[in-house]
């Protein structure tokens, strides 16, 4: 299944270096489609609400700090309800399927796509596809009706099941079309989304009118262009209990260490944004910026420090940090992501090793792995809230008869992302931004780079090839 695209974005021009790059509709490929009056003008809830109806210039800018001299740059196009609507509510069959691993906010999503296609548009006909992309195929279905998802939001997990792999174009597009679905609101990450993208472009080959819509979902904050996923922010309030525990044991030992593994396969974020909400942190090690043990700068010097210092320490690791210092395997799972090895216990074992040599200074150390019980529980009540904007933007999307997009929040408003901006690359943490900054002065950690190492200074712009390469010479030099 691959990331590139067959049809090419759409990218509209205006003056002053104004570009929006814009989501496909279905007036791009079929002609002469009816259309209809949104049913949310006679909906008692919206008629009292001054200018409801998304204008169709409305676009929202990727980037808004600016200089004086700057162009206009990239702009999305703003999510919302359309005057005209491209389905009549008794035609619609929609589904929902949810991919990859669990996050806190599935469930919430789900109720809030039902409800909000039968509260406001009158829709009545909602499948869950039971199992992830395979459940096409194998005809497992549910029928979602308000009744049925009221609660679930109360929930971790998703009411239709998860799972990753099972991606067939042909049989899963053969399925929406046998079924007469005609609007798909798929729930996942940038793999998920890179299968949407497909999914939609076959429906475009054939001229079939069916909305495709997906819902960014990973709990790693990785995906390009929008503020943040869903899930997010609940997995970093979550991840603060283990670290607490992880500072009471270590607060309550003789040189104790308190080290906790958070998710991050290829972003660090959740393990910054934890760090820098705990206070109690005084080392995060994420993929993004690359590390060493021993030697002069080295983990186990700083650690050593620390000790001296304050008697204890507590260290937060992101699961794909420090790869490139371990036997590597070439092994993918089902969705092609590298099976990693557990850097945690791989480094709490070292330092034991290291400091057990060291009769001056034995050590205690407790390790924490959250992973599983982050993944599943529900979502917090910022997250419901953006979950609901979420759901609610994808169905007013697909019902104004966009397709082959996302819904998503840029800098702070709600907008339609295409496909193809999205699938691009994974978003990383920049070790050469402001908030890698703000966290080494906060954990007053160094960065672990020699001097030498200024070719993988951005190195969270960088695959981990280059990083290895950039980080064998920093090595090589360390003192």
């Amino acid at each position: 299944m691959g990331s590139q695209s067959n049809f090419q974005m759409k990218v509209v021009p205006g003056e002053f270096g104004y570009l929006l790059q814009d989501v496909p509709h279905f007036s791009d490929y079929i002609s002469g489609l009816q259309t209809y009056p949104n049913p949310l003008r006679s909906n008692p809830a919206y008629s009292v609400v001054k200018q409801y109806f998304v204008d169709m210039d409305d676009s929202v800018p990727e980037k808004i700090v600016v200089h004086n001299d700057t162009p206009r740059g990239v702009h999305f196009r703003r999510a919302g309800p359309r005057q005209q609507v491209y389905f009549a509510s008794d035609d619609v069959l929609a589904c929902i399927v949810t991919c990859g691993g669990l996050c806190p906010g599935l469930n919430t999503v789900i109720r809030e796509i039902v409800h909000s296609l039968d509260y406001m548009y009158g829709v009545t006909k909602v499948l869950g596809i039971e199992g992830g992309y395979r459940g096409f195929y194998s005809k497992n279905t549910i029928n979602l009706t308000p009744k049925l998802c009221n609660d679930i939001h109360k929930r971790g997990g998703t009411i239709i099941g998860s799972s990753r792999g099972g991606h067939d174009t042909t049989k899963i597009v053969d399925s929406i079309q046998d079924r007469g679905i005609n609007q798909v609101y798929i729930i996942g990450g940038d793999g998920t989304l890179r299968g949407a993208n497909v999914i939609y472009e076959e429906i475009r080959k054939r001229g079939l009118k069916v909305a495709v819509a997906g819902i960014p979902k990973t709990i790693d904050n990785d995906i390009l262009v929008i503020d943040r996923s869903f899930g997010f922010d609940t997995a970093v309030e979550e991840a603060q209990r283990a670290i607490n525990a992880a500072h009471v044991e270590a607060d309550s030992a003789e040189n104790g260490i308190g080290m906790v593994k958070l998710m991050g396969r290829y972003s660090g974020f959740i393990a910054m944004h934890a760090t820098l909400a705990s206070r109690d942190v005084d080392c995060c090690l994420i993929p993004e910026s690359p590390f060493y043990l021993e030697g002069k700068g080295g983990l186990f010097e700083y650690i050593e420090k620390k000790l001296k210092e304050n008697g204890h320490m507590v260290i937060v690791v992101a699961e794909g940090a420090g790869q490139e210092l371990l036997a590597t395997k070439n092994e993918e799972d089902a969705s092609g992501n590298k099976l990693l090895q557990d850097v945690g216990l791989w480094i709490a074992q070292r330092i034991k090793e290291h400091f057990a040599k060291q009769a001056k200074m034995p050590v205690t150390l407790k390790y924490i792995d959250p992973t599983y019980m982050i993944r599943a529980i529900p979502s917090n009540a910022s997250d419901n809230v953006y979950c609901t904007l979420l759901a609610q933007s994808a169905v007013h999307g697909a019902m104004a008869g966009y397709t082959g997009f996302t819904s998503g929040l840029v800098n702070g408003r709600h907008t339609y992302i295409p496909f193809n901006r999205i699938i691009e690359k994974q978003n990383k943490v920049v070790i050469t931004d402001r908030m890698w900054a703000r966290l080494l002065s906060s954990t007053n950690q160094p960065s672990f780079l020699g001097p030498n190492c200024a070719s993988i200074s951005s190195a969270g712009q960088l695959g981990t090839d280059d990083k290895v390469t950039g980080l064998l010479g920093c090595l090589s030099s360390k003192p």
